[in-house]
């Protein structure tokens, strides 16, 4: 009898869906934390996969800081009305104009942090008990140590060291009232895993990813996109540049990398040869030591 092997990518493939079907087997209320970059369009690609060929059964959700880059909003409307799902917005500007939260000031502002209050007062107002998010383990320290399956309170807050054990992929989905999980099933996949099951998949992407020439102003080593959310110095120089993104957040914070790379396979040969993460000219992880850590224990994704 011939023995059935998967290849690496089809491990993981595997894993991820079998954690996507534990999900909806285990919870009332679940959704997608949608932001239009790589990792969440890979869970939801990998969620079309998992319940095929019935639709997927969870609702989108994104938490719209109103800086966002206008292709990855243009994207999330498109592949929403592709797969005919539901989709939830949370608004940072309702929030702020509500009286939640109060807007950053000074150059360095930033709304990221301003998306853990919107993001649960949505998972109240939803009643959702489970929000699925596209997180890596080797995207930053704090996201190492996190479980699959993540225990929030019902302040919707992660506590890193009373979590549960995940012995033999048996997972706990198990909750009060008031409480919920935020579920990673692509927690062991590495930035090079990611780019190769989408170059395998030929999975549809925004520009952003690709080398284009765009305005940038340098901040702090990193090229900052121009917008009419920057606030520039006296000093600072807007100039053309061809980059692209390795990670999309709001368009404020985001640094882009000088690169060729214009094609999926040009992507996969330079995220082989580069040596720093990511999320490393993501601003808002640069304000200190443990600035993710800090955000996930209140509540953010």
């Amino acid at each position: 009898m011939s023995k059935y092997y998967l290849n690496y990518l089809k491990e993981l493939e595997s894993e991820a869906i079998y954690i996507l079907r534990e999900v909806y087997a285990q919870f009332e209320n679940p959704v997608i934390l949608f932001s239009g970059g790589k990792d969440s369009i890979l869970v939801t690609y990998l969620a079309q996969k998992a319940f095929y060929p019935a639709k997927i059964p969870f609702s989108l959700m994104h938490v719209d800081t109103g800086h966002n880059f206008p292709e990855t909003i243009k994207f999330r409307d498109d592949i929403v009305k592709d797969l005919g799902v539901k989709l939830i917005i949370g608004s940072v500007q309702d929030s702020i104009d509500g009286g939640r939260v109060s807007e950053e000031r000074g150059k360095n502002a930033t709304r990221n942090a301003l998306q853990t209050t919107t993001l649960l007062d949505e998972i109240e107002a939803h009643n959702i008990d489970c929000a699925i998010g596209g997180g890596r383990r080797d995207e930053e320290k704090a996201r190492a140590k996190e479980r699959i399956f993540s225990h929030r309170d019902e302040f919707g807050q992660w506590d890193p060291k009373n979590q549960r054990p995940e012995l033999w992929n048996i997972f706990n989905g198990q909750h009060f009232q008031g409480e919920h999980f935020r579920v990673f099933p692509i927690s062991n996949w590495t930035e090079m895993d990611v780019w190769n099951y989408i170059k395998l998949e030929n999975i549809p992407i925004p520009s952003l990813y690709f080398a284009h020439e765009r305005e940038v102003v340098n901040r702090g080593g990193t090229w900052i996109p121009n917008s009419e959310f920057l606030i520039l110095e006296d000093y600072e120089q807007v100039v053309t540049k061809k980059i692209r993104f390795r990670t999309l957040g709001d368009i404020t914070i985001t640094g882009g990398d000088e690169s060729d790379a214009d094609t999926l396979e040009k992507i996969v040969i330079e995220v082989a040869s580069i040596r720093h993460t990511e999320r490393g000219n993501r601003s808002d992880d640069k304000r200190s030591e443990t600035a993710m850590e800090d955000r996930k224990r209140q509540g953010y994704f």
